[in-house]
């Protein structure tokens, strides 16, 4: 095949197999994951065939990993950052920790130096951010409480992993490397420490760089950035307006990683934090989501590609404590962080299975290892094994998490076991006349769609208690004075603390769509005669929602329509009966 038609042919072959292949994997109700898993299994060198071009391949998940974090970026603002920064800090370096000792452990009893153990460890310990997002979008569960603090624990995670790249190097000598390999490996990805360089300067210098980095991103880009966009949107051209957003997105992503030193996922996601605080971060999101989501296929495309099926064959004791590791020992390990720092079990069982696998900078840090001889050939496959399987059975993780919370709250004294007292915020304050609490609203959520309601309900006084998840939020709202309870609203003894049996309205704000089916079927359970209302985001859930207890459920883009129409007739003058209008648009198909 001519040399000039690889990029082609590897797209092509990508993309075309792993459609085929997630198509039948949705068939088998299987996850579409493990389609394109096994589409870059098939191209690649260790199956027969045909064997699409690898570095090529590598480059194009680049790409995707660079998009779909400055899609984090947009989606998760520095104040969302900051709003998780007491459990997302702590349990991420807690939990890199114990995964790390895991890896040490295990690879040392077979055989490994410490310093090859603390290298495979570490790459065994970092989750990816590619698998975590679709898991989170795919549940609606991103803007959530536990979708917050999921992502910002990865964010945290990608920071330190950062910082261990650049540090390797320096420190490849103390953990077993030879000086001669360090060296050649400087040579070829100039990786290695300047001369006489010691480790405190090497830290003392990347931290210098990724601090200039973010302070040119908040101080100049901040403003440079929306200037930028508003300047293209005013043109009036889609196209230019796309293609400023991927300009924008790949640009500050290749420059950070040029100038500063900092990978193309953290450039990315700064670009994406700044471009969200602009007043064009939707049609962002919009414009960049199918390249976004093509390229995130290449990504698991090039993951498959460097899996040997046979090692399954040779070293299957090997791959079994690796998968083990991934999603035993680093669940186990952030469930008991999280219930150490007093959060729901929900939210623990969730980041528990949001850090069930393995992704992108587990296989940097495996090719920086293998460069710096810190770590044998065969852990790259070890590696690509545990990421393939860990990936494959995530969604599956998932689906556990509803029916272990539902079943530990089937047994309370085990629930109590595991979540312990979370301090007088799981109770109403003391300023709230429980006595007096009667036929008042109950509000699950306080976010973007609960606090306007709140809101007005406290304007015409309308007595109401809210039940949060997000226990920053909650210590935040308590400082205000409102009634607010931190819980899972899930669980029968928070609803029954809200005083649910007496209320005579529950409105379910949160976005979650599973809870919000559990919350629904536990309050008519607690007060059969209770009006309902809930959001919801489909006409599917809407159908099921209405037909299992709730009055109303109502979809965020009707009511926009709703809304856009009350203004267009009156802007006509038109005489109309906007409850009629709107029960007909609610009824509208799509």
């Amino acid at each position: 095949m001519p040399h000039d038609t690889a990029l082609i042919a590897t797209i092509a072959a990508g993309l075309g197999l792993a459609f085929i292949f997630g198509l039948l994997a949705t068939r088998f109700r299987l996850p579409p994951i493990l389609g394109y898993l096994l589409a870059g299994v098939a191209v690649g060198p260790f199956t027969p065939g045909f064997v699409a071009d690898q570095a090529l391949a590598s480059q194009l998940a680049e790409l995707g990993v660079i998009l779909l974090m400055f899609g984090v970026g947009l989606h998760f603002s520095i104040a969302d950052l900051m709003s998780v920064r007491r459990i997302a800090i702590p349990g991420a370096l807690a939990q890199i920790a114990v995964a790390t000792g895991l890896g040490a452990v295990v690879s040392h009893w077979w055989g490994w130096s410490w310093g090859s153990g603390i290298v495979f460890g570490l790459a065994l310990s970092v989750a990816s951010t590619v698998v975590l997002l679709k898991a989170l979008e795919e549940r609606g569960i991103l803007d959530s409480a536990d979708g917050r603090i999921a992502v910002g624990w990865l964010i945290v995670e990608d920071l330190i992993t950062v910082l261990a790249l650049v540090l390797l190097p320096a420190l490849a000598p103390m953990l077993g490397a030879s000086p001669e390999t360090v060296a050649a490996a400087g040579d070829v990805g100039g990786h290695a420490p300047a001369a006489g360089g010691s480790l405190m300067g090497t830290l003392v210098v990347t931290l210098a760089k990724v601090a200039a980095f973010v302070a040119v991103m908040l101080i100049v880009g901040r403003r440079l950035i929306p200037w930028l966009l508003t300047r293209v949107m005013n043109t009036g051209s889609r196209e230019l307006f796309t293609l400023a957003v991927l300009a924008v997105a790949l640009g500050i992503a290749f420059g950070a990683a040029a100038l500063f030193g900092v990978s193309f996922a953290l450039g990315a996601f700064f670009a994406g934090v700044i471009v969200s605080e602009s007043d064009f971060s939707h049609e962002a999101a919009t414009n960049a989501l199918p390249l976004q989501d093509a390229f995130a296929v290449l990504f698991f495309v090039s993951v498959g590609m460097l899996f040997d099926p046979t090692i399954l064959l040779r070293e299957p004791v090997h791959v079994l404590a690796v998968v083990f590791i991934i999603m035993i020992g680093k669940a186990i390990a952030s469930l008991g962080i999280v219930l150490l720092f007093r959060y729901s079990l929900h939210t623990a069982l969730t980041i528990s299975a949001s850090l069930a696998q393995i992704g992108e900078f587990s296989f940097i840090l495996a090719a920086l290892g293998v460069s710096l001889g810190l770590l044998p050939n065969e852990a790259t496959g070890l590696i690509v094994a545990g990421a393939l399987l860990s990936i494959t059975l995530n969604p599956f993780v998932f689906k556990t998490v509803e029916p272990i919370a539902a079943w530990l709250r089937s047994h309370p004294r085990l629930a109590d076991l595991f979540e312990r007292e979370v301090g007088e915020i799981a109770e109403l304050p003391p300023f709230v006349n429980e006595d007096s609490l009667r036929d008042h609203a109950v509000l699950i959520g306080y976010g973007r769609v609960g606090a306007p309601i709140g809101a007005e309900l406290a304007l015409h006084k309308v007595p109401y208690v809210v039940i949060e998840a997000s226990r920053e939020r909650t210590e935040v709202l308590r400082e205000r004075d409102l009634p607010v309870i931190y819980g899972d609203a899930t669980r029968p003894d928070i609803l029954e603390d809200a005083h649910l049996e007496r209320a005579r309205l529950l409105v379910v704000a949160a976005p979650d769509a599973v809870q919000t089916r559990a919350i629904v079927a536990l309050a008519r359970q607690l007060n059969p005669n209770i009006t309902v209302l809930v959001r919801t985001h489909s006409d599917e859930e809407r159908t099921f929602l209405e037909g299992h207890g709730a009055k109303q459920a109502l979809v965020g883009e009707r009511e926009l329509a709703v809304s856009l129409t009350r203004h267009a007739l009156r802007e006509y003058g038109v005489a109309h009966d906007m409850e009629a209008v709107a029960a007909r648009m609610i009824g509208h198909p799509a």
